[in-house]
């Protein structure tokens, strides 16, 4: 059972008005991003506020979250401002197909609903955390399209499968893979999470790496996942 909060170095994320709850995946996503050069992120389905939150102790860039779900809105606006990042983050309550901006953003970030087509929970606030109820895939370039910079990046958390389509959605629309992360829990595991980065310009080499959480005996952290998170959990 998920916790009701989970606490990092910097800060505290309360879950229990969100349907997507801290996870490991999530936390990859966010510490693996690189924020270099970055002055304005957007946070398309924020949730928790978790990616934000990382991002935040990261850089003096000014982040857009935005969350559709009213729960998890004000879940997130109060992670936030009560965290010493409130000044670099602002939260907003709306679907991201209806969101502007006067400006656009050097980074995009999501960690989208990904079941497409499958079957859906009772629960409709799950649905709409983890189903494309409220955003597809189409949507989800068309709004990244509409409000990344020309020299921004997308990057985005999704399953093999999903991100596989995703790639070929967004390269039809104009936006183009040039990095991508697999995520193992452990070498004899099959890849269960991909972080993708787009572009709006083709390139000639996809750049490609592996992670791998945990070490031969799927208890212990490989060194690798303890260094990407080592400035996040307490634990390290």
């Amino acid at each position: 059972m998920p916790k009701n909060s989970f606490t990092f170095k910097q800060f505290t994320i309360d879950q229990d008005r969100c349907a997507m709850k801290v996870c490991t995946d999530a936390c990859i996503l966010g510490a693996s991003t690189e924020v270099m050069d970055v002055n304005r992120i957007l946070d398309i389905g924020t949730g928790t506020g978790l990616l934000s939150l990382m991002l935040a102790q990261r850089t003096n860039a000014q982040i857009d979250a935005v969350e559709i779900d009213e729960d998890a809105y004000r879940q997130a606006l109060m992670n936030v401002q009560v965290s010493k990042f409130s000044e670099k983050i602002e939260v907003h309550h709306q679907r991201i197909q209806d969101f502007t901006s006067t400006e656009t953003y050097d980074l995009i970030i999501s960690n989208p609903p990904f079941y497409q087509q499958s079957l859906k929970s009772p629960d409709a606030k799950a649905n709409k955390a983890l189903h494309a109820v409220e955003l597809t895939f189409d949507d989800l370039i068309d709004s990244v399209l509409r409000l990344l910079s020309i020299d921004g990046k997308f990057v985005v958390l999704l399953p093999p499968f999903e991100i596989e389509k995703l790639i070929r959605i967004a390269q039809k629309k104009g936006l183009y893979l040039s990095k991508k992360m697999s995520i193992h829990h452990d070498e004899s595991k099959p890849i269960f999470r991909v972080i993708a980065i787009f572009l709006t310009q083709k390139i000639s080499d996809l750049e490609e790496r592996t992670l791998v959480i945990h070490k031969e005996d799927s208890k212990t952290y490989s060194n690798e996942f303890r260094d990407l998170l080592k400035d996040y959990y307490l634990i390290f």
